[in-house]
């Protein structure tokens, strides 16, 4: 009875520590492609309400890119941390720019629901392959992008940004 249990509590374990490690490797960004950081910085987007933006007039302060949809919760209930961030951060040079995976029809009718401060790109699903040459192999939204000053990719984030990567990507950690 007591060598069976063992089993069984040595097969749980190995199973969550199986199951942990996977985890961990999905949520893992690889490596950006070579030419990912210019493909970026060369881009512009329609904005949900007329005109554009474009990557290159974010150059030279920090950056922070968040590939979103509004199908995705995770991407939806992270939105009002990144608004926070973005109005606290503001005057110290941070920059954010959402570049939404979504239908633009969508955008509009999430955007008239939930007022975002910072600017936002309707990258459609072509969104997707340059989110995959920063390093997003899965696809998985929602995907987070810091790059420095000079323009390079300095985090990137695979799930919900949380409070704690802010602060960290705030302090230059």
């Amino acid at each position: 009875m007591m060598n069976r249990r063992m089993v069984t509590v040595a097969v749980a374990a190995g199973a969550a520590a199986v199951g942990a490690g996977v985890a961990v490797w999905r949520l893992t960004p690889g490596a950006a492609a070579p030419g990912a950081e210019e493909a970026l910085w060369a881009q512009r987007w329609e904005r949900p309400q007329g005109g554009t933006v474009a990557a290159a007039d974010f150059r030279g302060r920090p950056l922070l890119v968040n590939f979103w949809a509004t199908w995705c919760p995770p991407c939806v209930e992270e939105l009002p941390l990144l608004d926070r961030f973005y109005r606290e951060r503001q005057a110290s040079g941070w920059q954010v720019l959402a570049l939404a995976i979504d239908q633009p029809s969508a955008v509009r009718q999430f955007l008239q629901r939930q007022p975002l401060a910072f600017p936002i790109g309707l990258a459609g699903f072509g969104g997707t392959e340059l989110a995959r040459q920063l390093g997003n192999d899965t696809g998985a939204l929602p995907f987070t992008v810091v790059l420095d000053r000079r323009g390079r990719v300095a985090h990137r984030k695979l799930g919900q940004v949380k409070p704690a990567d802010l602060q960290a990507w705030a302090e230059g950690r």
